[in-house]
């Protein structure tokens, strides 16, 4: 099984956050764009017929900016080109201030069943210094429209200004509104962003302070029946994202539109972040990809441990073994030395103790070259 990502890059105001390849003043271009993410889908069909894809994940941007009739046929495209299994989950990220009764009554028919929401934060004062179109208000409305579907809600923490009560006021809105999944992000002030300038003025908060707000959310999160599966990622019992899993299982997916990864046969390759050279390569027959690499046996190592210890299952030192012709208790004995403390190995799994997975990065790097 493998997985489909598509990347739709329109919104209707950018991020003080925001890293991610979209654009606020483009959405005219809309129809054009869509066209040339079908006639992609056209172009690799042919060399991914022998997959079956068990996720489609329609991301951003915000997809949910551009009209609902564009994703509909998007879906449509995939079964037509695509092996895409009867039970694929299927997911759109939303806004809730680009949303409506009827949007979701078209993504529902078309066979979307999963629902990825930005909530952020559910204090208005801190939605407007983030630079989000939309107001808790908004939300609970859009909450209210995904009654009995299975939603997510992403939080972030370490917000200029951020109290333990604001997160905890944060998780309890999400969770009373339905949300089956919740995704607890730290801010991560990157350069180039309006929000760094808070960064280097100080008024964000600093890391021992954003590690104590995770691990009340985390607290906060287990107390409503919030399971962390993945160091950012809680859900209810059997709500976990497919399309999560199959990334953090160094899984194969195939990316759609402009700046979309893919992960194909032991191949890393990203198409281009330029939206006019992106229109030019479809529209002259070409794949825009503009980075290419294969990953060699050392690579694929590093990435399995990687990908496997950011979750809470662990790597299957079993299937590490068998797959890699490995002694991984004898290859990382230094590593695993070191970290004794903070690792256990639980049904010939390796994981991260539970005290220590948000500090996994310092961990994780040990098992690298």
């Amino acid at each position: 099984m493998a997985g489909i990502y598509v990347h739709v890059p329109f919104c209707k105001s950018k991020c003080r956050y925001c890293d991610f390849t979209s654009f606020p003043d483009k959405l005219g271009f809309a129809e054009s764009y869509m066209t040339c993410v079908y006639r992609e889908m056209l172009m690799r069909k042919e060399e991914l017929s022998g997959y079956t894809f068990d996720t489609l994940y329609i991301g951003g941007g915000t997809p949910s900016v551009i009209d609902e009739s564009y994703i509909a046929m998007l879906v449509a495209a995939a079964r037509k080109y695509f092996n895409l299994a009867k039970d694929a989950e299927i997911t759109i990220e939303m806004n809730p201030g680009t949303v409506s009764a009827d949007k979701i009554k078209l993504y529902k028919k078309c066979g979307i069943n999963r629902f990825s929401v930005g909530l952020q934060t559910a204090i208005d004062s801190q939605l407007r210094e983030l630079g989000r179109c939309h107001n808790l208000n908004q939300f609970v409305d859009c909450a209210k429209l995904l009654k009995g579907e299975n939603f997510n809600a992403d939080v972030m923490i370490g917000l200029k200004g951020q109290t333990l009560d604001d997160i905890d006021k944060t998780i309890q809105v999400a969770a009373a509104f339905g949300a089956s999944h919740i995704s607890m992000y730290a801010l991560t002030p990157e350069d180039g962003t309006p929000i760094y300038t808070d960064y280097l003025n100080g008024e964000l908060p600093d890391g021992d302070e954003v590690a104590d707000m995770y691990e009340f959310g985390v607290k906060k999160l287990a107390e409503l029946g919030f399971k962390r599966y993945e160091v950012s990622n809680f859900c209810k019992e059997g709500k976990e994202s497919r399309h999560n899993l199959n990334y953090w299982r160094r899984g194969e997916y195939i990316g759609f539109g402009v700046s979309a990864s893919s992960h194909i046969n032991n191949v890393r390759f990203t198409n281009t972040f330029d939206l006019d050279e992106y229109f030019k390569c479809i529209l002259s027959g070409c794949l825009p990809v503009i980075d290419r690499q294969e990953i060699d046996l050392p690579a694929r190592k590093e990435e399995s441990i990687m990908l496997a210890l950011r979750t809470a299952e662990g790597l299957d030192i079993g299937k590490f073994n068998a797959e890699y012709s490995a002694d991984f208790f004898k290859d990382y004995a230094p590593a695993l030395e070191k970290n004794a403390s903070a690792l256990q190995t639980v049904g010939g799994r390796l994981r991260i103790k539970d005290e220590y997975l948000y500090v996994q990065n310092t961990i994780i790097c040990d098992f690298l070259s």
